[in-house]
């Protein structure tokens, strides 16, 4: 695809993009925004969110996608609850996974990635080869593991978030939606500076009181 032909889909994706998308968008963008924060109320933006994208990808078909959006949504209500229920606990504050976390971790990411090929394959039949469906399996999982290490409060979950996304970036252009894909970076800029500011953070809660 040359530059022109670039720019013309990128204009005619936000031309056609409806108000209920610039919605999910809006909270989305929110959603990440608080989170670099380390802000409780990331949680019901994120709900707003992957609420309206069940709704939105399901409508277009995109049954797979549709489902991880209500993955995300269940990790929300789950990182809300755990938030308010814990939020005087040690706990709660920024941690470092350890290597039960990474355990876990791994765990989601194959576990996913076998589950989403076969249904994107086999299941759904919505690639015409194992790469692409491999690939859009795996970033899928990636975003599966990067959400529960967010809502168990682990510095690392922006690193795992943002293999997902920078995987997600060429397979969305791929996809024909550029639009979405410069969300996705936008969201993997934004997420090295959360990242950095959660660290900061850790490190203020190791200080002596």
């Amino acid at each position: 695809m040359h530059l022109q032909d670039w720019t013309n889909l990128f204009l005619l994706n936000i031309k056609q993009t409806r108000p209920l998308e610039w919605i999910a968008v809006s909270a989305a963008v929110t959603e990440v925004l608080l989170a670099k924060k380390n802000n409780v109320l990331l949680y019901p933006a994120g709900i707003i969110s992957t609420g309206i994208y069940i709704y939105i990808l399901a409508g277009f078909g995109l049954y797979a996608e549709s489902t991880l959006s209500a993955y995300y949504l269940v990790m929300s209500v789950y990182g809300w609850v755990h938030w308010i229920k814990r939020k005087h606990e040690l706990s709660l504050t920024i941690t470092k996974a350890k290597k039960e976390d990474w355990l876990v971790t791994t765990s989601i990411i194959i576990g996913a990635v076998v589950l989403l090929f076969g249904v994107l394959q086999f299941g759904l039949n919505r690639y015409p080869s194992n790469y692409i469906a491999i690939w859009d399996a795996f970033v899928s999982a990636t975003g599966w593991a990067g959400m529960w290490l967010l809502a168990r409060r682990k510095l690392e979950n922006w690193l795992v978030l943002n293999v997902s996304n920078i995987f997600a970036v060429p397979l969305l252009i791929y996809k024909k939606l550029p639009m979405t894909a410069c969300l996705t970076l936008f969201l993997f800029i934004v997420a090295i500076f959360g990242f950095l500011e959660w660290r900061k953070i850790y490190r203020q809660q190791l200080k002596p009181a």
